[in-house]
């Protein structure tokens, strides 16, 4: 080979070269996907295939989530029911904040881990998604009270709206476009920074001798429906807390037999996470119990036969209930403070950005 045809071959060589890594950092630069950081503790998860995470996604998902324009009266946003110093619980047995200020008729649940939520949403699993579920509160007369068609009007005539929906979606400003981002923000919510986290992970931190004894307490009584990491099965469980259950009102205290038809499942209801247990009071789906040490006394002695009662709150003498002494409660309500992560509902990255 000459001397000219070597010095072609390198110089060929280097611009394909060159090429190749002109075309890697534009793929990095122009890439948008939103990188979550989940403990080393918490299960594994799967993006949504229909919506993934995006940078450009969960910055619009946040504004909106915070943003009072997605309520028929300009005066409520998701954030008013769901409080990030509550772990975005509101407080209230039955909210009446709604457009309509009638009272609802379940207890507002907590919004976090909730990328992990794979049996549904609401208290009887009636929602498969957070997008679909995200039309309910949105369009309620009792909630937001929002007509969609009004609300695409109203985002289009801001600037910034404009622009952020144009970058996060193809299409632009439409009300399943506002779900997406609000799904997608609401996957970011991931509290996992609690002391018992960071004992678990060996990050220098040493659980007290109560706490580890109530640790003990709740994987000998209690893990059969609060299970694994997250805390909770995801699963619908009659836990005895009535009688009876009546149709009325659509159904909504039948539990998940409103969703499934499924006798089985008559008075079932979706098992909370024990994460953040004590900023989310009251409890049940529909608040009655107002402390855990209510909670707790149910759980002791006070749960209601029937047919449908779930079978792990029977003893092996056939007695229902789950025997707890004062120490062991005591035990109990030290671990679930534990289970308090204070770093997430201080968290400045999903605070109000307004």
């Amino acid at each position: 080979m000459t001397k000219a045809k070597v010095h072609f071959f390198w110089l060929v060589l280097y611009l394909a070269v060159s090429s190749c890594k002109k075309e890697e950092a534009a793929i990095i630069a122009t890439d948008n996907r939103y990188y979550l950081a989940i403990p080393g503790n918490m299960p594994p998860w799967v993006d949504d295939v229909d919506n993934p995470l995006t940078n450009d996604g969960v910055k619009l998902g946040r504004l909106l989530f915070y943003d009072k324009r997605l309520s028929g009266n300009n005066q409520l946003s998701c954030a008013s029911c769901h409080q990030q110093a509550l772990a975005f619980s509101d407080g209230m047995r039955i909210n009446d904040s709604g457009v309509s200020k009638q009272k609802l008729h379940r207890h507002t649940p907590t919004l976090f881990n909730l990328l992990w939520t794979n049996k549904g949403l609401f208290w009887d699993g009636g929602s498969t998604n957070l997008e679909s579920q995200a039309f309910g509160p949105l369009t309620s007369m009792d909630e937001m009270g929002q007509d969609l068609y009004e609300l695409e009007f109203e985002l289009k005539a801001v600037p910034e709206y404009r622009q952020l929906f144009d970058k996060a979606f193809e299409n632009g400003i439409t009300s399943a476009n506002v779900v997406k981002a609000l799904a997608q923000f609401q996957r970011t919510l991931v509290s996992a920074n609690s002391r018992y986290d960071k004992f678990k992970r060996n990050e220098g931190i040493q659980l007290s001798v109560l706490e580890m004894e109530g640790m003990k307490v709740m994987e000998q009584k209690c893990k059969s429906c609060h299970a694994g990491e997250l805390f909770t099965d995801n699963d619908f469980h009659n836990n005895g807390i009535d009688f009876s259950y009546n149709d009325d009102l659509e159904g909504i205290y039948l539990g998940r037999f409103r969703v499934t038809l499924n006798p089985l499942d008559m008075g079932s209801f979706k098992t909370p996470t024990l994460r953040n247990v004590m900023l989310t009071a009251p409890y049940m789906h529909d608040g009655r119990f107002g402390s855990i040490d209510e909670v707790l006394d149910h759980y002791a002695h006070g749960i209601r036969p029937s047919l449908t009662v779930d079978k792990r709150l029977y003893q092996n003498n056939g007695q229902l209930g789950i025997p707890l002494s004062s120490t062991e409660k005591s035990a109990i309500k030290a671990f679930l403070n534990a289970l308090s992560d204070e770093e997430f509902i201080s968290n400045k990255k999903i605070s109000n950005p307004y």
